[in-house]
């Protein structure tokens, strides 16, 4: 398996984060990558703010014309791809990720459990959260998502390790409260943790961190990527603040 993680400066503007998208696929492609990996929210950011007429716009449905053209990009290039998205399901809004094979159709579309990613004030009606752990089979085996605050909840890892996928795919959307990108904070308290965290699933982890752009938010999250092994070793990372693209090889499960 060639994976590329691939962190890209998250801007305002839809259309201009499917372009940037699109072509890191076609560099990945070019680089001999079979599978390419995005952040959370990797079409806006995870800059919603708890109320709806701003929040609802940032969704896409799903499947809809963000996902036709990733999938188009995956037809092209033959090769899979996952990314995190916001989805709109009428007038409610999930935390998403989707996964689209080689032949562009979709494989997996996972919806966060966790409810972490807006307000405890948001209302229950309009922001919503998933229920199911899925697993999708895949060239590079048994394939699952979660998403940013489900790694850190005791019972969804559980319910992820029960169904034995061979690969987890973790997009996530990471800021300190002080809106810093401090690399030696990160090294210190909470790669290990994730890294912890991320052998609690029994197998490997592909991690990408949104790396958004500072003009919409106070607090932006600040990049970089890790491939965690199952033990918890990290086997490749990439630092914050930068974009640019984790490139990991290895053997798919036999």
């Amino acid at each position: 398996m060639r994976a590329a993680l691939v962190i890209h400066q998250v801007v305002p503007g839809i259309e201009a984060n499917l372009a940037a998208m699109e072509a890191s696929i076609g560099e990945a492609a070019d680089a001999g990558a079979g599978l390419v990996l995005f952040p959370e929210a990797a079409l806006t950011g995870l800059i919603n703010n708890d109320d709806p007429a701003h929040d609802l716009p940032l969704g896409q449905p799903i499947p809809g014309p963000a996902t036709e053209r990733v999938g188009a990009a995956a037809r092209q290039h033959s090769l899979w791809i996952a990314t995190g998205l916001l989805e709109r399901d009428g007038d409610t809004l999930f935390d998403s990720a989707v996964l689209l094979g080689a032949d562009g159709e979709m494989k997996l579309h996972y919806r966060r459990i966790q409810p972490q990613w807006h307000g405890h004030s948001a209302d229950p009606r309009v922001y919503r959260q998933g229920d199911r752990i899925v697993v999708a089979a895949s060239p590079f085996g048994r394939i699952a998502f979660l998403i940013c605050g489900d790694l850190f909840d005791d019972g969804i890892v559980a319910r992820l390790r029960d169904a034995k996928p061979d690969l987890l795919l973790f997009p996530f959307a990471r800021n300190f409260g002080d809106g810093s990108f401090d690399q030696a904070r990160w090294d210190r308290e909470e790669e290990p943790a994730y890294a912890t965290r991320a052998a609690l699933t029994g197998c490997l982890t592909l991690m990408v961190n949104a790396l958004e752009d500072r003009a919409p938010t106070e607090w932006p999250a600040f990049g970089g990527a890790m491939v965690v092994a199952p033990q918890g070793d990290i086997l490749a990372r990439h630092p914050l603040g930068h974009p640019g693209v984790l490139r990991h090889r290895g053997n798919p499960p036999s």
